[in-house]
């Protein structure tokens, strides 16, 4: 299927590592030109410079903290001087894994900045391109959303996740008149950098082999048992990105590859 992505452009955040980064790797691979924005710059560039020469598209870093407006309004206008469009803004910075805290223990120090980098940081970037997007007909906004929005996690990664999925609901409804989609994803356990970095330490704890640790860690958390890779988060997002996904609006879709509710970690 060519889902027509050939010369879109895109910003996604979070795109250092992880999720953001596969994403950004598979929307660049469909033939898009990619602004990349975290707050690591060393990081930022080193992934820029992968994923132009694996794909030959134009993929830049814009170092920015989504926690911070100006900083938000400041890297929204460099890419759109730098691209001339954007096409297709997909979120994803989020604070690792949330905060696990029991009720007990909740602070406002401790919650405000999960609600910040998330909830407001996604809330930023959509607000500043929205603009942009209005003016040029149909566009795309795709939002990781962790599968605590669904399970039970934690009431800070509970929360944080919940009010992005309310939020993405309302800015689509808010949005579709001008031809702007905006889709909500929730993968769990998936294959990063980080999750690998998991399965070798609970290898040494338990003594057991990095197969059976991975198994256990990620691949056993869905119905597949098998584990999820962040490239095939990428492949729903790309499909979103679309023309071809013009179908699917306000919509949260499950990318875990089936998660029983039972799971708690």
């Amino acid at each position: 299927m060519d889902l027509e992505l050939d010369g879109k452009t895109a910003i996604v955040t979070g795109a250092s590592r992880g999720i953001g980064k596969a994403i950004a790797q598979v929307l660049a691979g469909e033939g898009v030109d990619v602004a990349l924005i975290a707050r690591t710059s060393n990081a930022l560039e080193t992934v820029a410079a992968e994923i132009r020469e694996s794909t030959g598209r134009n993929v830049i870093a814009v170092p920015a903290d989504t926690g911070e407006d100006a900083q938000v309004r400041a890297a929204v206008d460099h890419v759109a001087q730098a691209f001339g469009h954007i096409d297709i803004l997909v979120n994803s910075a989020a604070r690792p894994g949330g905060n696990p805290a029991p009720l007990s223990e909740l602070t406002d120090e401790a919650f405000y900045p999960d609600l910040n980098v998330k909830v407001l940081g996604y809330t930023r970037l959509i607000r500043e391109v929205a603009p942009h997007m209005q003016r040029q007909g149909w566009r795309r906004i795709v939002n990781v959303v962790g599968m605590a929005a669904r399970v039970r996690v934690g009431i800070m990664s509970g929360v944080r996740n919940a009010a992005v999925v309310a939020m993405s609901r309302n800015v689509a409804e808010q949005l579709g008149q001008f031809g702007i989609t905006v889709n909500v994803v929730h993968p769990f356990a998936v294959r990063t950098e980080r999750s690998i970095a998991q399965v070798r330490e609970l290898a040494d704890r338990e003594g057991i082999s990095l197969e059976a640790a991975e198994q256990r860690r990620l691949a056993d958390g869905n119905l597949l048992r098998r584990t999820i890779d962040a490239a095939e988060i990428g492949f729903v997002v790309a499909f979103l990105a679309s023309s071809k996904g013009v179908a699917v609006n306000g919509e949260s879709i499950s990318v875990s590859g089936g998660t029983p509710g039972w799971v708690t970690y």
